[in-house]
């Protein structure tokens, strides 16, 4: 797939564009959005990763074009996951409900930021070595058995993600308050002096978390396609709709029971891949009288087929259970 540079300048204009409007509008007037800003601002996200999508198979081919809608779909599951925990922090932190999306926002242009790097350095990688595909199958097998084993054990209720080694070097560095000041980032205390808001340590507990989703989620599409562009691209669509599907679904959340289990599944098969795919690169394949390379066909049917089924399953579980307590936590 041959991506000129001007259409990189295109795609990154176009992504800055969007960012500086949203950051402008939701700046001006942090809310908390209606039920209809929600799904109007997830159904465009959506369509136009749609749209993208059909312009990546109709100009470099069909082979192309389901890459992106696997990588895509992936991502977009592993972002569902993440609200989880950004549910977490924002009511461990207690944020008022009219600055969450601010918050949120500023942790996805982070999130971006730190995927973009992630993406130019796994790209790096494949370029100089072939064994980097054992590596990263190696830790998403990995991934997905601690992911299953979290789920039976109920690990992930227990984790406190405001506590990580980020958040407690940053409060070690800089001093701050506990007092909001509106959607402010630095405040004068009492005293006088210029101290940090709790808005500053929410966004870095976001950024520094997705920081660590990063780790599952470049692997993982890389296991699908290994065109950055189409990975980048991917991540991009992904993220663009989060903070809506957070204010969207809110405790809904709780009703995907399975999705950890269906996540652990998906990493595990594209670990597989990955291994598979290096083994082919090597030859070894062959020798052991077998072809390493999944159709990429199949993998997007798999991806389909296991979230189609941990949600109607997740739904069916949760309904004998009673409704699920609302809305994200204030």
């Amino acid at each position: 797939m041959h991506v000129t540079t001007t259409m990189w300048l295109a795609t990154l204009g176009v992504l800055i564009a969007v960012l500086a409007f949203d950051l402008v509008v939701i700046g001006r007037r942090p809310h908390e959005p209606s039920m209809k800003e929600c799904g109007l601002a997830i159904g465009i996200y959506c369509g136009l990763a749609g749209v993208f999508g059909a312009g990546i198979w109709y100009f470099f081919g069909h082979d192309y074009g389901i890459q992106f809608y696997s990588g895509w779909l992936t991502e977009y599951a592993l972002s569902v996951d993440n609200l989880f925990i950004f549910v977490i922090i924002m009511a461990a932190m207690r944020v008022p409900r009219h600055l969450q999306q601010f918050a949120l926002m500023f942790g996805i242009v982070l999130a971006l930021v730190f995927r973009g790097i992630f993406i130019a350095l796994g790209a790096a990688l494949i370029e100089l070595f072939s064994w980097v595909f054992f590596l990263f199958g190696a830790f998403l097998i990995y991934t997905a058995i601690k992911l299953y084993v979290e789920y039976m054990h109920d690990d992930n209720l227990e984790t406190e993600p405001t506590d990580n080694i980020v958040m407690r070097t940053v409060k070690r560095a800089l001093p701050y308050t506990d007092e909001f000041d509106g959607a402010k980032l630095v405040t004068r205390s009492d005293a006088g002096k210029r101290v940090a808001t709790p808005m500053f340590l929410v966004i870095v507990a976001l950024g520094s978390t997705d920081l660590l989703f990063a780790l599952d989620s470049i692997p993982a599409i890389y296991g699908l396609t290994q065109e950055a562009y189409l990975v980048f691209t991917a991540n991009i669509f992904a993220l663009m709709g989060l903070r809506q599907l957070y204010f969207l679904i809110g405790g809904l959340l709780q009703r995907l029971v399975y999705l950890s289990v269906g996540l652990s599944v998906i990493l595990a098969f594209i670990g597989v891949k990955l291994v598979l795919h290096a083994m082919h690169e090597y030859g070894w394949d062959a020798a052991l009288g077998f072809d390493g390379e999944i159709p990429i066909w199949f993998s997007l049917a798999f991806i389909v087929a296991t979230l189609s089924v941990t949600t109607v399953l997740s739904l069916i579980k949760s309904s004998k259970q009673g409704p699920p307590e609302s809305g994200p936590a204030t």
